[in-house]
């Protein structure tokens, strides 16, 4: 997963030049996504950004992350017919692919974790080479390795979901280790939710299939 990049620091220092000017390229504006991640632009591009204050708060509260629940339109654009594709291979749904993407790495298929997971589904070493996956960043050999995986987590806790993706991010081992139940790490179980949560909106757009504005 990724870690939250932002300090106080940087916005210390986009707010240094002084209080906004009438042109629009001259303010600084502010939203946060759905991962708690802080963006800061002088030219915004998505029409979540608010200007901010000359104190830093920012003047408007962002749209909810309901309104924004479909993943980039450049990658959507690019690999969603491959997801539809792989969750059909491996009897899953789109929706749920999407939203592990969206948790584990936020669509982005150079990721790493601090634990050495790596790609869009943050394949673990051991975990690609199980799956036959030789390049964990190319983003199909990827897709292909998360997905088989996820599809024998939930055969192996008989559809239950929760369990799949508990098992997904601490590992299959653990989740037996603690009789069937999700573990009782603080990442597993802000992580589960998390993700169902996502799915369950992902579903609601029609399975994202032909969604490709943000």
């Amino acid at each position: 997963m990724i870690t939250k990049p932002l300090t106080s620091l940087i916005l210390a220092a986009l707010l240094a030049s002084g209080p906004a000017q009438h042109v629009s390229a001259d303010i600084i504006y502010s939203f946060t996504d759905e991962y708690g991640v802080v963006h800061f632009s002088n030219v915004p591009t998505d029409e979540r950004y608010a200007p901010l204050s000359p104190e830093g708060a920012v003047a408007e509260k962002p749209p909810p992350i309901a309104n924004h629940p479909r993943p980039p339109t450049s990658f959507y654009a690019e690999y969603g017919a491959v997801i539809e594709d792989i969750a059909r291979t491996y009897a899953l749904e789109g929706a749920l692919i999407h939203a592990v993407i969206s948790v584990e790495s936020a669509y982005n298929a150079k990721a790493i974790s601090r634990k050495g997971a790596a790609g869009l589904m943050q394949l673990m070493p051991e975990t690609a080479k199980r799956y036959g996956v030789t390049d964990r960043f190319d983003p199909v050999q990827n897709l292909h390795g998360g997905a088989r995986y996820l599809s024998h987590l939930l055969k192996m806790f008989d559809g239950n979901m929760s369990l799949a993706l508990a098992a997904y991010n601490a590992g299959e081992n653990n989740v037996v280790k603690y009789g069937n139940r999700i573990p009782p790490f603080q990442e597993t179980k802000a992580y589960v939710p998390k993700v169902l949560a996502l799915y369950r909106r992902y579903q609601g757009n029609g399975g994202l299939h032909g969604r490709q504005e943000i």
